[in-house]
């Protein structure tokens, strides 16, 4: 279950409670009956390594996506068999 950090809005006391999520939010400070907010913390979950950012998996050139029009990348036709044949003959 996780923990979760509240304050009070009246008095400034701060707590920290273990609560399913199902259970509903803390409306009420335990020391004053003063109105009560909770406070956000930072994830725990810290990314380390490679793979994780955007640039990790581009080329030393920059970009992965070619800026070439279409009919200009496509590879050159084979030569025909026969011709391949000749060549090699002579």
């Amino acid at each position: 279950m996780p923990t979760y950090a509240y304050a009070c809005k009246d008095c400034s006391h701060a707590f920290d409670i273990v609560q399913s999520f199902t259970d509903s939010t803390l409306t009420s400070c335990p020391e004053c009956q003063g109105t009560l907010r909770k406070k956000f913390n930072s994830v725990g979950v810290v990314f380390k390594g490679s793979g994780f950012y955007r640039t990790d998996s581009r080329d030393a050139k920059g970009s992965t996506v070619s800026a070439a029009p279409a009919a200009a990348a496509a590879p050159a036709p084979a030569p025909a068999p026969a011709a391949a044949a000749a060549a090699a003959a002579s």
